[in-house]
Formats: C-alpha cells, sequence, structure tokens
C-alpha cells in the first residue's frame, strides 16, 4: 500500500492525535462517505481512501513507520498490508457498534511466509564461488493429503450451514437503522465445505512442519552484506496461494592475512629495515597464485601498491577489484652481536636527521587513535 496522501489530513487529525480521536474522525468520515449511503460518484474513491488511512494510523507499529519514513510499507517492507478488500457498512459497524451489521471476509490465496536462513563461507569460497546444501525448516502442503485437509479417498463436503456460499446473512437493528449483515459462516469458517474425514497426517490442516535440503548455488564475489533470493522456496500458501520465497544471508569467515574493503583485498607486506633500504623483490600470496612485486630502494612504511584486477570479482558488475598491498616496517627489537656492530657501524656512516618538522596527518591520526 502506497500513497502520496497525507494520512492524518485525509481524516482530519493532527499528527500528535490520540488513538481516540483518531477512532472517533473515522467513524464519522466513514458514515458518511460510504457508497451504500452516499451517491456521489466520488464517494467510493474518498471511502477507500479514508478506510486506508485508518488502517495505517490506528496500528501502532504501521503508523510508526509512517510518522518516520512519510509513507506506509510496501511489498517486502515491514509491516506489510493485507489487501484491502471493499466490504458494506458491516466493515465500519462491526469494529464500532459490536457486530450491528458486516461483510463476511472471503479467504483469498495468500502467498506463503518467507523462510531466511544464514551460510558461513571461508574466503576462499566467497571469492570463487560455490555450491552449497542447507538444511531449512518450513511449512509445506501435508505429503499426505496435498493440502486438502482429508484423508486420501474422501473430499471435503459443501457445508450445510452456508449451502457452500462461506457466508451468512442476517438482519439486524442499530440505532443507524435495519441492516442486512454478511459475515463469515462459523461452521466452515469461510471456506464453504467442511472436512467430515480429517487426514490422520495432518489432522485436518493440509499443511506439515518438514526440514529439506537445498542445494544453493553461490555466485562469486558475495560479501556479508549481500542477501540471495529463492523464489517460492518458503513456506506455503494459503488458500491455493504462491509459496513464499527464501532468503539466503551470508556470513563470511576471516582470512588469516587478506582482510576484504568492498571488491578489493587489504594485506600488510612486512619489511625489514635493509629490504627498504636497499630495495627488493617479494613473492606475494594472491586469490590467483604468487606475484612478485618490486620494491624500490627508500621505499617508506606505510606506502600503498594496488595490483590490479586481483581482487574480488564484483557481484553485481563486470571485472574484480584490487589487492592493496601496504608496507609495513618492521623494527628487530632481538639483534645478535653481529647484527648490532652493523647497524652501530651503519649509524655512524648516516648523517644525523634534524628535521623538527610538524608531524603529518598519518601521525596525528595515530596519536587521536591510540588515546593519548
Amino acid at each position: 500500500m502506497a500513497t502520496t496522501n497525507d494520512y492524518y489530513s485525509v481524516l482530519g487529525v493532527p499528527r500528535g492525535a490520540t488513538d481516540e480521536q483518531i477512532k472517533k474522525a473515522f467513524r464519522k468520515l466513514a458514515f458518511e462517505h460510504h457508497p451504500d449511503r452516499n451517491n456521489n460518484p466520488e464517494a467510493e474513491a474518498r471511502f477507500k481512501e479514508i478506510n486506508e488511512a485508518y488502517e495505517v494510523l490506528s496500528d501502532s507499529q504501521k503508523r510508526a513507520y509512517y510518522d518516520r519514513y512519510g509513507r506506509s510499507p510496501g511489498n517486502g517492507e515491514p509491516f506489510g498490508f493485507d489487501t484491502f478488500e471493499f466490504g458494506g457498512l458491516g466493515d465500519i459497524f462491526e469494529a464500532f457498534f459490536g457486530g450491528a451489521t458486516g461483510t463476511a471476509q472471503k479467504r483469498s490465496p495468500r502467498k506463503g511466509a518467507d523462510v531466511v536462513t544464514k551460510i558461513a563461507l571461508t574466503f576462499e569460497e566467497a571469492f570463487s564461488g560455490v555450491s552449497k546444501d542447507v538444511e531449512i525448516a518450513r511449512v509445506e502442503l501435508c505429503s499426505v493429503c496435498k493440502g486438502v485437509g482429508s484423508q486420501p479417498g474422501t473430499n471435503p463436503e459443501k457445508c450445510p450451514e452456508c449451502n457452500g456460499l462461506g457466508q451468512v446473512r442476517r438482519t439486524a437493528q442499530s440505532i443507524f437503522g435495519r441492516f442486512t449483515q454478511t459475515s463469515t459462516c462459523p461452521a466452515c469458517q469461510g471456506q464453504g465445505t467442511i472436512i467430515t474425514h480429517p487426514c490422520t497426517h495432518c489432522h485436518g490442516k493440509g499443511r506439515e512442519k518438514v526440514k529439506r535440503k537445498i542445494n544453493i548455488n553461490i555466485p562469486a564475489g558475495v560479501d556479508a552484506d549481500n542477501q540471495m533470493r529463492m523464489s517460492h522456496e518458503g513456506e506455503a500458501g494459503l488458500y491455493g496461494g504462491a509459496a513464499g520465497d527464501l532468503y539466503i544471508q551470508f556470513q563470511i569467515k576471516p582470512h588469516k592475512f587478506f582482510v576484504r574493503r568492498g571488491s578489493d583485498i587489504i594485506m600488510a607486506l612486512p619489511l625489514n629495515f635493509a629490504q627498504a633500504a636497499l630495495g627488493c623483490a617479494v613473492d606475494l600470496p594472491t586469490m590467483d597464485g604468487k606475484f612478485t612485486l618490486k620494491i624500490s630502494p627508500g621505499v617508506q612504511h606505510g606506502k600503498v601498491f594496488r595490483i590490479r584486477e586481483r581482487g574480488f570479482p564484483k557481484i553485481n558488475g563486470r571485472g574484480r577489484g584490487d589487492q592493496v598491498v601496504i608496507v609495513k616496517l618492521i623494527t628487530p627489537d632481538n639483534l645478535d652481536t653481529q647484527q648490532k656492530k652493523l647497524l652501530e657501524e651503519l649509524l655512524q656512516s648516516l648523517p644525523t636527521v634534524k628535521d623538527y618538522s610538524q608531524p603529518g596527518e598519518d601521525l596525528l591520526h595515530k596519536l587521536n587513535s591510540s588515546g593519548e
């Protein structure tokens, strides 16, 4: 249900109106504009608009959603609404006057509930894609009676109370005059049929809860914030409605040295002082095997290298991300005698640095993040 109307304006109440104010305004407007009483050609559209506004504002959750987003939830959103069916004056008066008149609610086909499941993937499985079997619990049509509810070999019989119509009519007197009430048949609950020999497997419900193993082909490049939908793999529908959907959410296990950021793969490259000063060639691990990265002499701590097209496949587009390599200079803290001697000789040969310039943004950031 989506609208551009202001529901508060439709009912003529302020945004802070109480439930009683909303109810009172609806009673007045619905009675005034119901097509059974109002012959204006626009009355039916106006009545539906009033009923739609009341359906939202009279429900605390729907009203909160509307107040926050300025609209009512649509398909797939929280607090979705059942389809509105236009009826007679009974829809209003049965709610406010104890059923003085009414219209039966027909049981139309309804889509089954959706099912949500989670799958844990390794870093490598998320990168390359994988086929996995997942077990879910869902409501299905009874495997014995196939959803009919009757024992095999028997069929539901026409309801004698309503003669198969699913509705019963009666006339009642109210403060507004004499009204005819059409209500759901209490004997068959609107079905028009009754089950005389219930299925012994599902006890006449026509549905059963089962565990089902489903194979899921997971595409390459999925991330923890992605969600897959498999149509009609949810719970069985009601009254002939379609089955719901199955939603798959992913949990990605961390890698021992790779970190993912979007479609990029981030890794640290530890270098010792000699490697950084003299330069070197390093064989790096990637998801596609080894890659030789050449390091120029004098490379600094924090230097970033980008290896193109070595990241994750882009699940909603073409190509791949990159592998980002960040140099991490390692200072040795356990030198032997020979190493100390060599470094002392090097220390004597290097000029003393006395450039007390202002710290860069990277140093200030580290200071702030450390809480000093």
